[in-house]
């Protein structure tokens, strides 16, 4: 089925050059710090969610990447060459 194969397959994107980027627990900053992604790295996304708006590199955006269990960054500062949605939305 290809609709299974394209809903699996998991893209990964850069963070803005020169950022170490916070992972949070949530979608928002208020949520605890998970860990700190080096310059120069490259996230998968998981799916998007809508969250705190942030204002970042690539614009300002209330889209929240899921990049692992229970992590997330903020699509402000990962270059998906998208203003909106470019995963499922989280269940």
């Amino acid at each position: 089925m290809t609709t299974m194969a394209a809903a699996t397959a998991v893209r990964y994107y850069p963070v803005a050059p020169g950022v170490r980027l916070n992972v949070r627990s949530g979608p928002g900053t208020g949520y605890p710090l998970v860990r700190v992604l080096p310059e120069g790295a490259r996230v998968p996304i998981y799916c998007q969610t809508p969250g705190e708006t942030v204002t970042g590199p690539y614009g300002t955006s209330r889209i929240w990447d899921n990049v692992s269990d229970g992590e997330y960054v903020s699509d402000a500062y990962v270059r998906t060459g998208s203003d909106g949605y470019v995963a499922s939305r989280c269940a």
